[in-house]
């Protein structure tokens, strides 16, 4: 549906919009919340986006934002605006659940970094955003809560892991949402239902999180954070627009020291004196586009080219190619001693979308990964984020796309292990950016059948203003899309 129609009601405005109207007092934050709250009670039934919604826990806040309102109390960026957290993350008082059953009841005492932040800017927290067990398909789906539906298409995927995020904003239940992202769960889902995500420079959004124990025969013992959720995975924003996607990432980088990779501080980056580069890269030689994918990408292309961009085609760009060869190594390979937990606490749709990853790895590392193909490939890590840097510096930017594929159809990863090793060639550039540890957004592009389609933009270390600039250069271009619900 295409809708550029101004908003008539508080949910379809913009969290850029919805903060300047509570800043000059033309809406209460409590009409605000109560609009999210309406929609969410018409919306999320049929798509079950959000899970333990607590609609007078969400007037409390939003009451208590509009006495600072009048008080003349200090308003932060996010003065007001609904925002949703994910099931992963721990806020006070709610359950981190990973969607497990086993996990239901595991309450956080303090809040993650990401969510204090988001909290100390203003921001009223509605609810938790859905996402499949343990976070780790491309699908949200979990015994927990249940199924997470695409409002654009309930046949198709909404992404995953933040799918309940992208699937409320989509739907208009919230202005914001928190996700986080390690093989495109925040990407992905954006891309699925037609927002924006963007999946910072490691260590710019503080990954700190109270730390975890577990009862043993041994004793009461922290659970230890693997490698490459330290090195790779990061919090971010997913919004409806980029200028609110700009807003909530500038609110959640916030420099951590407890974060063992956390920047103390984030540098200054003037705007460069010309427009970057934009270098296509629409594949690196293992799996056609599909050619509503080919169709995103063009006409990213053409806008991007009309906003003043001097647009480069490269055919495939080996670096990329070994570092989605690399995610297959170092994330399973970090996955494989949690294996014993998810088998005897996992749904059996995690399980079956495991067994079926690790095989499509094991076509390209074997079945054993030896400690020294491990530990070689984080050799190659750190080589291979210093040639892209160099080769992208503050004068170039790629595109890509999101998926070689348009929106997965529903529980694809576990239709069979020929389909599962599909759809892992697919998501290359989903899979390499977190190796190289870069920013990168996607932002709708096109709609093409009835789905939204979006492009992936990656820019150099910290350069996140220059990829969003990019991504607005887009969106202006691109009439806005919304599902008809």
């Amino acid at each position: 549906m295409d809708n550029t129609s101004p908003a008539t009601e508080p949910w379809q405005l913009t969290a850029v919009e919805a903060a300047a109207a509570l800043r000059s007092r033309t809406l209460s934050s409590v009409e605000l919340v109560q609009s999210a709250l309406d929609r969410i009670e018409a919306t999320n039934p049929r798509i079950n986006a959000l899970a333990d919604v607590r609609p007078e826990e969400a007037l409390a806040q939003a009451r208590a934002a509009d006495e600072r309102t009048v008080t003349g109390g200090d308003l932060g960026p996010l003065h007001g605006i609904p925002t949703s957290t994910k099931i992963n993350t721990d806020q006070r008082g709610y359950a981190t659940s990973h969607g497990v059953v086993a996990l239901a009841g595991t309450n956080a005492e303090q809040d993650a970094a990401c969510v204090a932040a988001l909290r100390s800017a203003g921001a009223v927290l509605v609810g938790r955003s859905n996402a499949p067990a343990f976070s780790y398909r491309w699908f949200s789906t979990n015994d927990l809560h249940g199924r997470t539906v695409n409002p654009w298409a309930p046949d198709r995927t909404p992404g995953g892991s933040s799918g309940g995020a992208s699937a409320s904003l989509a739907a208009g239940m919230t202005q914001l949402a928190q996700g986080n992202d390690i093989g495109g769960s925040i990407r992905y889902p954006a891309a699925c239902c037609g927002v924006v995500g963007i999946r910072p420079t490691v260590g710019r959004v503080s990954n700190w999180t109270a730390p975890a124990f577990v009862d043993t025969p041994a004793g009461r013992q922290q659970l230890v954070m693997p490698l490459t959720v330290q090195q790779c995975a990061v919090e971010g924003p997913l919004a409806r627009t980029v200028a609110d996607a700009r807003l909530a990432l500038r609110v959640m980088s916030t420099p951590d020291l407890r974060d063992p990779i956390g920047v103390p501080a984030l540098p200054e980056r003037p705007a460069p004196a010309e427009l970057p580069v934009v270098t296509v890269v629409r594949g690196i030689g293992t799996v056609p586009n599909h050619p509503a994918v080919e169709r995103a990408v063009d006409e990213a292309v053409r806008k991007l080219a009309d906003a003043g961009h001097r647009i480069e085609e490269l055919d495939g760009l080996p670096l990329l190619a070994e570092a989605a060869r690399l995610w297959s190594l170092l994330i399973y390979e970090d996955f494989r001693p949690t294996m014993p937990a998810v088998e005897q606490v996992g749904d059996a749709d995690v399980r079956a979308s495991l067994a079926y990853s690790f095989a499509a790895a094991a076509g390209q590392w074997g079945p054993a990964p030896s400690l020294g193909d491990y530990i070689h490939g984080w050799s190659r890590r750190a080589a291979l984020i210093t040639e892209l840097q160099e080769l992208l510096g503050r004068e170039r930017l790629l595109l890509t796309p999101v998926s070689a594929e348009p929106p997965f159809e529903q529980d694809a990863d576990i239709a069979s292990p020929e389909r599962a090793a599909q759809l892992v060639a697919a998501q290359w550039p989903m899979a390499a950016v977190p190796i190289l540890g870069l920013p990168a957004a996607t932002v709708p592009s096109a709609l093409v059948d009835g789905l939204p389609m979006s492009v992936q933009l990656i820019g150099g270390r910290f350069e996140e203003e220059l990829v969003l600039d990019a991504a607005q250069a887009i969106e202006d271009r691109t009439p806005r899309l919304r599902p008809g619900l």
